[in-house]
């Protein structure tokens, strides 16, 4: 039986900070719905009803479109270990790029990787926990390097102008791009 709160609780927000990867869903109002895994130390709880993750430039910016047109966003979290649970927060986003109003605030709070892009600032509407008893068992054998390390081996204005040209998502909505080449570690 799924319960239903307006805010995380502390109960949530523990389970949370346990999880090395969360999913991400939006839509627009016409095209794709997108579904997508995130990895890294990218998540965070500002507040019971305000949350962030920091994303790194990849193959798509479907959020990025889908929040500025429809602003709907899911967030799951499956515990895949005890206890078996699952979290969904359901609410509204926005991108924040690192040429905008916010970004300082919101930065403060992530140490920066190699491609950071944007960070996404999330109003938390609704939580849901539900049991999770299908999830697997499954154990986290390390973070894949990959993404991080093709961040930094590449030339900043290279980066910059690959980012420049990505202004549409694939179902065509307008996105933004990143000003600002984030330098690695």
């Amino acid at each position: 039986m799924a319960d239903f709160t307006d805010a995380l609780t502390e109960k949530h927000v523990a389970m949370i900070e346990k999880q090395p990867v969360f999913f991400v869903a939006t839509a627009a109002t016409d095209g794709r719905i997108n579904l997508s895994p995130k990895g890294y130390d990218a998540f965070r709880v500002l507040s019971p009803t305000r949350v962030a993750y920091l994303d790194l430039g990849g193959s798509g910016n479907e959020t990025h479109a889908h929040l500025a047109q429809d602003g709907r966003i899911t967030i799951m979290f499956c515990n895949f270990d005890r206890p078996a649970l699952i979290v969904r927060l359901y609410g509204t986003g926005k991108p924040v790029l690192p040429q905008d109003e916010g970004w300082d605030e919101l930065a403060a709070h992530f140490t920066l990787m190699p491609g950071t892009r944007q960070i996404f600032d999330i109003k938390v509407e609704s939580v849901q926990s539900s049991c999770g008893w299908g999830v697997p068992f499954m154990r986290l054998e390390g973070e894949r390097e990959t993404l991080k390390k093709a961040h930094r081996q590449s030339d900043p204005a290279e980066w910059e102008e690959k980012m420049a040209g990505r202004t549409t998502s694939i179902d065509g909505l307008p996105t933004r791009a990143t000003d600002r080449y984030i330098a690695g570690v």
